[in-house]
Formats: C-alpha cells, sequence, structure tokens
C-alpha cells in the first residue's frame, strides 16, 4: 500500500509540474518582446522629449524614463493611454500604442542606464 500511495504521488507531481511547465512556455511565448522594437518606437517618438534612451529630456519637466522599473512604465503608459493618468502630451502620445508596444517600451527603457546618485 505504502509504494501504491508513493507511486501515485510521484505520478501526481509529474503531472502537476508538467501542467506548469506548460503553462510556463505558453505565457512566454505570448509574452515574447522585442526590446529592437521598443527601442525603435522610442527613437521615433519619445527621444523628442525624453531625450537617447531616455536620459536627456528635453525640459526640466520631462522625466528621465531610463532605468524606470518596468511596472511602473507599463502602468504609467496604461494610465496614459486609459485616461485615468492626466497629461495633454502623453495622453495623446499613449493613445495609439498597442499592449505590445507598451510593454517594448516599457522593457527597453527599464533596461537603459539610468541617473546614478552617489552618496
Amino acid at each position: 500500500m505504502t509504494t501504491l500511495r508513493g507511486a501515485i504521488r510521484f505520478t501526481q507531481t509529474l503531472v502537476r509540474t508538467g501542467m506548469l511547465c506548460s503553462v510556463l512556455a505558453a505565457s512566454a511565448s505570448a509574452l515574447a518582446l522585442d526590446e529592437g522594437a521598443g527601442k525603435k518606437k522610442a527613437e521615433q517618438v519619445c527621444a523628442g522629449c525624453h531625450g537617447p534612451a531616455g536620459n536627456k529630456p528635453v525640459m526640466a519637466d520631462t522625466p528621465r524614463l531610463a532605468g524606470q522599473h518596468y511596472d511602473y512604465l507599463m502602468q504609467a503608459l496604461a494610465a496614459y493611454r486609459k485616461g485615468s493618468r492626466q497629461n495633454p502630451i502623453m495622453s495623446a502620445m499613449a493613445q495609439p500604442l498597442t499592449e505590445q508596444e507598451i510593454r517594448e517600451l516599457a522593457l527597453y527603457y527599464s533596461t537603459q542606464q539610468g541617473l546614478v546618485i552617489k552618496y
């Protein structure tokens, strides 16, 4: 009886592991991001205000995007697009972005070297 229970538990563990791997593989392919596409969009659209690689804003009240957290950038762009975060320029810029473009821009800017402050 003990051997049978052990075999059943082992089989259940294998099935669960296989299911988890399948879900993770499907999620990874569905969320595949193209950092090159994010860079291209950033250079074409965002650099005019945020500067090259999001590191040299042209105006004092324009934020640096380089080095910002991926999740923060995703949330901010989505909020501008939905209208729950208001800024006339950013709302207009974010409105036509797709979910994929937002993810790619967030990936690109989050992987750039941001402002470094030494204490």
